[in-house]
């Protein structure tokens, strides 16, 4: 039986156009071939064939980068993008908020009801304690402190 690696993100995989290259590569190798190969033909004869072909390649490099170069699975024009907005568009101090609900609800009004009878909404009704149970301060009948052995 045939192995087949198969990748677990399938958001990396790329669909290759021709030559196993993707669309941005064999685009950027034609116009690197577009710029570097007039550059050698053109000047072969008068610096020699070393230094144009040096030239040639010293042209075509930058193509070659870009094709090449992925950060994150972002090509070099985004990252270089992304870095310049950090570093100079965005404020330098960038303090944590947040929206508070509830200090925005404290601000918008009551219901008119509450407000026409003259009560005060901010302070809390006095409540008793509920009838039928005993009051918090005072002991229980029935604690371990009120059982007397024999």
């Amino acid at each position: 039986m045939a192995y087949v690696p198969v990748p677990k993100d399938l958001a990396k995989v790329k669909s290759k156009v021709a030559f196993n290259l993707t669309k941005r590569q064999l685009i950027c190798f034609s116009i690197a071939a577009a710029v570097g190969l007039p550059v050698y033909f053109l000047t072969r004869t008068a610096l020699g064939g070393s230094v144009a072909a040096m030239l040639m390649v010293t042209l075509m490099l930058p193509f070659f980068f870009l094709a090449m170069y992925e950060k994150d699975g972002l090509p070099f024009e985004q990252v270089v993008r992304n870095m310049l907005r950090v570093k100079l568009l965005a404020p330098a101090e960038r303090p944590y908020q947040t929206e508070n609900l509830y200090e925005q609800l404290e601000k918008t009004p009551e219901s008119k009801g509450a407000a026409s009878n003259g009560t005060n909404p901010s302070k809390k009704a006095h409540r008793s304690p509920a009838v039928g149970f005993p009051a918090a301060s005072q002991p229980d009948s029935h604690s371990i402190g009120s059982q007397h052995g024999s």
